[in-house]
């Protein structure tokens, strides 16, 4: 292809390759449901509608627990899937079917009433566990596709891409849940249960619809990673044991790769506090009284300001390294954990999305895209396996934090300056990582220059 001024600007921004848009487009089609079902409208329609009849610190620590179980399934799922996908050659067929497992559990979200607490948990831990478990497959693809000096850009890409399919969607959503009327959907007085919460049901459905339709470019244009030498000669019954013996080796391996290892130290420790933030903000917004439309349109505050700067993050990683942008990403967070703690209106939770929108694409693309660099290829699945347990548990002890604080002093407010610990030892762990070095033993490993002692 000719070296045009267009070509030149998707080649600064990661997209200058088929495959490399029709990665970045499955974060068009996951994300969907991260920001409609994770963040935004389900988990208001949870807390205000499914669990109404239980005491409202109860419907907090109910969506709390929730996510704390779907991210220990997902924790102890993750290696395994992973290992499995490198051994038979299947990260596609697998993202596939993962992909249809969340994408039916959302759309029986439309039939959710009132009341349905634990129905509406297990179809959304079930959905949580499908997408997750894609994600894993869909980030250990990267180190196949993109070049070392492409990585951060086109992971940075992913996430902007992300940014767009899911702003996207929740504002058409928005759109007929604010407007029924405009779309000849039940509205005015007198309506019954079923036909009043029938816009956000749709909702759902629409997530459902869009994660199907759009994970086709992935599936269509992306080339499934050959099967590794090791694995031509395993069979069927082989197959069901080699992956955890693989397992094994990679934990092994992670001593071996003391800089990958430590990566995932830190990035266990400060996305703890990213994914608290993400995952808490509107139930935390809704318990302190802001209404819901303003945290609806705070959450597409977050999606649209995000599209630039996940894109900016990444030419910021070209200049001055992606190690030294996640810094600032870290510090930007402290600031929005103590805007959050003294937010008590929808303009303060505007600014603080504006300040969200500004660094969670780019600090977690980075986080991404700094880890596959230090990892050996033919190993990706495994490594992102794990990268997925460390990216789970993150979910665990912030949901974690909130129930305990709620169960103690009756408000979560206090939950949010103890996110500010999470940054702060995430920011100490990842100085200790020598970028060079991990980038250096996986290049060996994948020459096979470095014993491992696991062969």
């Amino acid at each position: 292809m000719p070296n045009t001024p267009t070509t030149s600007w998707l080649t600064r921004l990661g997209l200058h390759r088929k495959d490399l848009r029709a990665w970045a487009m499955y974060d068009w089609a996951v994300s969907s449901f991260q920001t409609t079902i994770q963040v935004a409208v389900f988990q208001i329609f949870f807390v205000s509608v499914v669990a109404a009849d239980l005491p409202e610190s109860s419907r907090t620590a109910s969506w709390a627990s929730a996510n704390a179980i779907s991210a220990v399934i997902v924790a102890i799922l993750s290696p395994v899937l992973g290992a499995i996908s490198d051994v038979a050659a299947a990260k596609k067929r697998m993202l596939g079917g993962f992909m249809l497992l969340g994408v039916l559990a959302v759309a029986g979200m439309f039939f959710l009433e009132r009341g349905d607490v634990a129905l509406a948990s297990w179809l959304y831990i079930t959905a949580t566990v499908g997408a997750t478990a894609t994600i894993v497959f869909y980030e250990a693809l990267l180190p196949h596709l993109a070049k070392p000096e492409e990585v951060d850009r086109v992971s940075s890409a992913g996430y902007a891409f992300g940014y767009v399919g899911g702003g996207v969607l929740l504002a058409i959503n928005i759109a007929w849940i604010l407007n029924p009327a405009l779309f000849g959907l039940p509205s005015g007085e007198g309506l019954s249960p079923s036909q009043a919460t029938l816009p956000v049901r749709l909702a759902f459905l629409s997530v459902a619809v869009w994660w199907l339709v759009f994970s086709w470019p992935i599936l269509r244009h992306v080339k499934e990673p050959p099967r590794m030498a090791e694995a031509d000669e395993v069979g069927v019954r082989s197959l069901l044991v080699t992956p955890f013996v693989r397992l094994g080796e990679t934990v092994r391996m992670l001593r071996t790769f003391k800089h990958a290892f430590l990566m995932l130290l830190a990035f266990l420790v400060y996305n703890d506090g990213i994914q608290t933030i993400i995952r808490m903000a509107t139930a935390y917004g809704t318990e302190i009284g802001i209404p819901s439309s303003a945290l609806v349109t705070a959450i597409l505050i977050v999606q649209f300001v995000g599209i630039p700067f996940a894109f900016l993050f990444g030419m910021l990683a070209d200049r001055i390294g992606a190690k030294t942008s996640i810094f600032i990403g870290l510090l930007a967070y402290t600031a929005i954990s103590i805007v959050g703690y003294f937010m008590t209106s929808a303009r303060d939770f505007y600014i603080l999305a504006g300040l969200v929108g500004m660094v969670q694409g780019g600090t977690q693309a980075l986080s991404r895209s700094l880890f596959s660099s230090m990892v050996p290829a033919h190993k990706s699945g495994e490594f992102f396996g794990f990268y997925s347990v460390f990216e789970k548990f993150a979910n665990i002890f912030g949901p974690l934090l909130f129930a305990l604080t709620i169960w103690a002093t009756g408000s979560s407010r206090a939950a949010i300056l103890g996110v500010i610990a999470f940054f702060a030892v995430g920011a100490w762990l990842l100085s200790r990582v020598d970028v060079a070095a991990g980038r250096r033993m996986a290049r060996e490993a994948e020459e096979g220059l470095v014993v491992t002692g696991t062969r």
